[in-house]
């Protein structure tokens, strides 16, 4: 694994515009996948044009970038494949087979992807360059095993389950379960889901649907500390780009919450106009703009990082989930809609 430079701020190399060179070499566009229609939409966030619609497959979850940055993942649990997109050029190849790639992430050290395979509570590991099936690590008292940060020394996986109340804290090396800790209340019809490890690595946010607001587990991943109430239906977690505040998105009532991300500490909510459903998606490069998939609204947010004033609602097609901006600061890519360090 590449060291960690800053041991205050595992984020550091992936701070404002810190592009590296697969990244500047892709073409700045937003990637857009629909759990329902099974396709990408492609939107220009210079002119907030859509410039492309791609059938991808039969329910697109989450659009991720591969560890390299060199290629852009549309992942599709119900066809069991993955579509990979040419970020130089915005436009998809052939498919990869994929056994039910709800999310997909990538170790540390980049030796292994991981397809976390939802529906059959399982782990399936692959070489990220070949697709091989390497190895398969059950998790079934993980019932929607859906996200999943990494420890500071990339020793570590800790998975929420959604379907649960709980997460799950794998062994990276040896692929083993370690524990699966149940939250102090549990939700199991949409409980805990997007998680995020705190910039020091002293504690992982875990955001809980039902629970509506952010369980604070610590950073041992061997206890829950405490619950940060942040509004109804608290489902994405995302970094400003100098990783000092956190963004939680509120679905059940179209806000978002910022957090401190070092201590958790409210600092203001952001409220949009006329409510929505602000599910996924991450910030520009930049730092200036977080977007956001309107998942039930058939909308993306352009929110302002400045001060939370929505600068654009885009229509798109029908449930828009886990979209990606592009590019991403970062030396490498540990997955889901962009998780960089």
């Amino acid at each position: 694994m590449p060291p960690v430079s800053d041991r205050h701020n595992v984020y550091a190399d992936a701070g404002a515009n810190m592009l590296s060179p697969a990244a500047q070499a892709g073409k700045p566009l937003v990637y857009v996948p629909h759990s329902r229609s099974g396709d990408v939409w492609v939107i220009d966030p210079a002119t907030f044009a859509v410039v492309g619609h791609y059938p991808a497959g039969v329910e697109i979850q989450h659009v991720v970038p591969s560890y390299d940055m060199t290629t852009l993942y549309a992942s599709d649990d119900k066809g069991n494949h993955l579509l990979p997109f040419d970020p130089r050029t915005g436009l998809p190849g052939a498919p990869i087979p994929v056994v039910d790639p709800y999310n997909l992430y990538f170790t540390p050290d980049g030796s292994f992807a991981v397809s976390v395979a939802e529906a059959h509570r399982e782990l399936v590991w692959y070489d990220p360059h070949t697709w091989a099936q390497r190895d398969v690590t059950p998790v079934p008292g993980c019932a929607g095993i859906d996200h999943a940060d990494f420890s500071p020394d990339g020793r570590t996986a800790v998975f929420t389950c959604e379907f649960a109340g709980a997460v799950a804290v794998v062994d990276v090396p040896s692929h083993h379960v370690l524990r699966v800790i149940p939250m102090p209340q549990r939700h199991t019809h949409m409980g805990p889901q997007d998680i995020k490890l705190a910039p020091d690595g002293s504690v992982y946010y875990v955001a809980d649907v039902d629970g509506n607001g952010v369980w604070v587990l610590d950073g041992a991943a061997t206890k829950v500390l405490r619950f940060i109430p942040t509004g109804r239906g608290a489902h994405g977690l995302y970094l400003s780009r100098d990783a000092r505040q956190l963004y939680v998105t509120n679905r059940g009532e179209g806000s978002i919450s910022v957090l401190d991300a070092y201590t958790g500490a409210p600092v203001t909510k952001w409220q949009l106009p006329g409510g929505g459903s602000p599910d996924m998606g991450n910030v520009t490069a930049d730092g200036s703009q977080l977007w956001l998939s309107g998942r039930y609204d058939r909308t993306v947010y352009v929110v302002s990082t400045k001060d939370g004033s929505l600068l654009r609602k885009i229509p798109v097609g029908n449930e828009p989930h886990g979209l990606c901006v592009w590019p991403q600061p970062g030396r490498y890519s540990l997955g889901h809609t962009g998780i960089t360090r």
